[in-house]
């Protein structure tokens, strides 16, 4: 006696109609490739080059009233549409500041980050100090030369 009837050895049979139920689909669909080429492989994150265009700006804090934030006036030089000749735009942001830091007048640097509130969208972060800065730096002491008298 046989275990198997006619009518599933008929359904074992059949193939199906469409070849993507059966996971023939790349054998048989290309999408416009070639189909001796090799698959498409997506190039790794090191190789790609990070841009990082306006992520960071420097300015002066023109008020600190609100709790946890700065405003901050950003100078940038740009040409005059009409006149190319360059002239000064300001615009202030408004920057986080967690520990109530910053004062009024004091330089700090904008970094870009995730959106804190509505308007917020930059921390503020203390400049780096530089070697030749006006501001900021402390006064060269005086020489102390003893007078031939004294000695």
């Amino acid at each position: 006696m046989s275990l198997l009837s006619p009518q599933v050895l008929q359904i074992k049979s059949l193939t199906l109609a469409t070849p993507f139920l059966h996971g023939a689909a790349a054998a048989t669909t290309h999408l416009g490739r070639n189909p001796r080429s090799p698959p498409y492989v997506q190039p790794s994150a090191a190789a790609l080059p990070l841009i990082r265009a306006m992520r960071t700006m420097q300015g002066k804090v023109v008020c600190n009233a609100s709790e946890k934030t700065v405003a901050v006036e950003v100078l940038r030089l740009a040409p005059h549409p009409k006149y190319k000749r360059r002239v000064r735009k300001k615009k202030t942001f408004q920057a986080h500041d967690p520990l109530n830091q910053f004062q009024v007048g004091d330089l700090v640097q904008l970094e870009k980050s995730r959106p804190i509130s509505k308007t917020k969208t930059f921390w503020a972060v203390p400049v780096p100090g530089r070697s030749g800065s006006k501001d900021g730096a402390e006064a060269p002491q005086e020489l102390v030369i003893p007078l031939e008298s004294e000695s």
